[in-house]
C-alpha cells in the first residue's frame, strides 16, 4: 500500500511539473512583453540550444523543469524560451525572432539567461549554476532585489 501511495505521489508531482512547464514557457517575445506589462512582472529570457548544448540540457533538467522553479516563475516572472535547436523544426518567424533577440542582446553563448523589464530593458544576466532549482530561485531573487 505504501509503495502504491509513493508511486501515486511521484506521478502527481511529475504531472504538476509537466502542466506548469507546458503552460508557463512562452516563445512569442511580443506576447510575453504584453503579458509582463499587464501582470507587472519582469521577463526571464532563456537563450538555449535545447537539443545540442549540454549545459542547456542540464539547466533545463536541474532547474527549469522543477516544481520549485516553475512555482516561483508562475508568481514572479514571465518566462520565455528562445531556442536555437539543430534538429528540431521551427517556423521561419520563430527563427527570425530568436536571431533578432540574440543579436539585440549580444548573446555569445548558451545557455544565457536574461532578466528584462516588460519594456525590454536588460536588468541582469546569468546562465547555468549548479545547486538545483531552489538555489537558482534564490539567485534570481537576489538579482531582482538588487535592481529595485
Amino acid at each position: 500500500m505504501q509503495k502504491l501511495l509513493s508511486i501515486l505521489l511521484l506521478s502527481l508531482i511529475g504531472l504538476h511539473a509537466s502542466l506548469s512547464a507546458g503552460n508557463a514557457w512562452m516563445t512569442d517575445y511580443a506576447a510575453a512583453k504584453i503579458k509582463a506589462a499587464s501582470e507587472q512582472k519582469p521577463l526571464l529570457l532563456e537563450f538555449t540550444g535545447s537539443d545540442w548544448c549540454p549545459p542547456c540540457m542540464r539547466l533545463n533538467k536541474e532547474v527549469f523543469s522543477q516544481v520549485a522553479f516553475l512555482d516561483y516563475a508562475a508568481e514572479e516572472l514571465v518566462i520565455v524560451k528562445l531556442d536555437f535547436p539543430r534538429k528540431k523544426a521551427q517556423s521561419a518567424e520563430l527563427k527570425a525572432q530568436n536571431i533578432a533577440l540574440r543579436d539585440q542582446f549580444g548573446i555569445r553563448g548558451y545557455p544565457t539567461v536574461l532578466l528584462v523589464t516588460a519594456e525590454g530593458k536588460l536588468l541582469d544576466q546569468t546562465g547555468y549554476r549548479p545547486g538545483g532549482a531552489e538555489a537558482y530561485v534564490e539567485h534570481l531573487k537576489g538579482m531582482l532585489a538588487s535592481k529595485k
